[in-house]
């Protein structure tokens, strides 16, 4: 078998910083530092060295070493890491040291990952979750991909698969001794009562999962009304920065201007659009047009207007109103008495932006969650365990003969085995590793 190369990466930001990380893995890591170091340190302990270019002994830099010989280390082979000062110089004369040793290269993004996965320190589930992690810019994202990269979806996924591990033992004990007129066997009771109560973990799993997914992309807010209703005002009051322009002529935001906030841990995203009018020309209509087009996909639509005066169209919400989340917001309470049933706010004062902020997020809340108990984040995990389901529905048929409620066994657990990696993954790994940073 071909000795696998040693990789190398910065594993931290490029530019200048106080610390910069290197990161080392492969056969050759013990080799690498005994030229550079000297001598390898304690394994799992940090050592003060001088690092000195080996051809002419000129120090580069001071700082620490970590050995962690493989198995035991993140990639499972024999793994490094070099705290150096993050000054430009220093990395780059680092990283063309490193270059000039045989066998060496660059790792690809999300290689060291990649590299824990073939070696078992992680499953597939695990990677995705690192991914999200590293992605995550609000709490709630962060305790959603903890749970998925600590292994939660993966130990359910094993417990699963091992409920049909016992199911496929009783029935091919039943197809090879069938014939035993001293075997008493019934078996829809005894596959149903270990499949069951997997079957209802799955479908209450699968119905929390369009939630956890959208959370992995924030909660849409969509920003909607009559011109000169305070839109574009309330959007740069809520990022408490100025994103669009604000002006009396009508028909000024012509274009949607999206802003992304984290509400107390929940990742939301403001659009702001065109007010619905009687377009004035080709591009306002074009704008009017786009945004009732994103109103269908938004997860909650504040209706703007002035004291509540003006209601949605019902040319534009009449049928699919009902089907919309519509909060219905008036403006200018500074000047305005708000109408009955609307949520009073004033840009200018402050009035009521607290309560509107409250509002949003409980909204949110009841439909996304707060990433504590999901686990099924990706569609690809949902359509998964959605096959598996099926398949031992299936095999829970009555008068199903047992060579095919077998059949359906297996594919459910093959099913699940795709989850976690376990079984033909390769053609979704590349697209899965592509979105990590060089040096993860």
């Amino acid at each position: 078998m071909e000795k696998p190369e040693t990789i190398f990466a910065l594993a931290t930001g490029m530019g200048r910083s106080a610390i910069a990380v290197i990161r080392l893995s492969g056969p050759s890591a013990s080799v690498v530092i005994e030229a550079i170091a000297g001598s390898a340190p304690v394994a799992r302990e940090a050592r003060p060295v001088y690092f000195h270019d080996p051809e002419s002994r000129e120090v580069i830099d001071r700082g620490l070493l970590l050995w962690f010989p493989g198995p035991n280390s993140v990639t499972g082979e024999d793994y490094a890491e070099f705290q150096i000062h993050g000054g430009r110089a220093v990395v780059d004369q680092f990283s063309r040291v490193l270059s000039r040793f045989s066998g060496l290269r660059v790792a690809e993004p999300g290689e060291f990952a990649r590299r824990g996965l073939a070696n078992g320190k992680m499953d597939l589930s695990q990677v995705e979750g690192l991914a999200d992690l590293i992605d995550a810019e609000t709490e709630f994202q962060r305790r959603q991909a903890m749970r998925t990269l600590g292994g939660a979806l993966r130990r359910r996924v094993e417990g699963w698969r091992s409920a049909i591990v016992q199911a496929l033992a009783l029935v091919e004990a039943e197809l090879d001794f069938s014939d035993e007129g001293d075997v008493e066997f019934e078996p829809q009771a005894a596959l149903g009562h270990i499949l069951r109560p997997m079957l209802a973990e799955m479908q209450e799993l699968r119905r929390q999962a369009p939630s956890a997914e959208r959370l992995r992309d924030g909660f849409v807010v969509l920003i909607l009304g009559p011109p000169n209703s305070g839109k574009s005002t309330l959007l740069n009051m809520l990022a408490k920065r100025d994103v669009a322009i604000v002006s009396a002529i009508p028909g000024t935001t012509r274009d949607m201007i999206e802003v992304h906030l984290d509400l107390h841990g929940m990742p939301v995203t403001l659009v702001d659009t065109a007010g619905l009018r009687e377009a004035a020309d080709e591009i306002e209509r074009l704008g009017v047009a786009r945004s009732l087009a994103r109103a269908e996909q938004a997860d909650l639509i504040l209706w703007l207007s002035e004291g509540g005066r003006i209601a949605p169209p019902d040319e534009h919400f009449g049928a699919a109103g009902n089907a919309l989340d519509l909060l219905y917001v008036s403006t200018k309470a500074d000047i305005f008495s708000a109408a009955p049933g609307h949520l009073a706010i004033s840009a200018q004062t402050g009035l009521g932006l607290d309560s509107l902020f409250d509002e949003i997020l409980e909204r949110a809340k009841a439909r996304l969650g707060d990433g504590s108990t999901a686990l099924l984040t990706r569609q690809r995990h949902r359509e998964l365990v959605e096959k598996a389901e099926s398949c031992v529905a299936s095999a829970l048929l009555v008068d199903k003969p047992l060579e095919f409620a077998a059949d359906d066994l297996r594919a459910a657990g093959r099913a699940l085995g795709r989850i976690v990696g376990a079984v033909d993954v390769e053609q979704i790994l590349d697209a899965i590793f592509a979105q990590f940073c060089i040096g993860k």
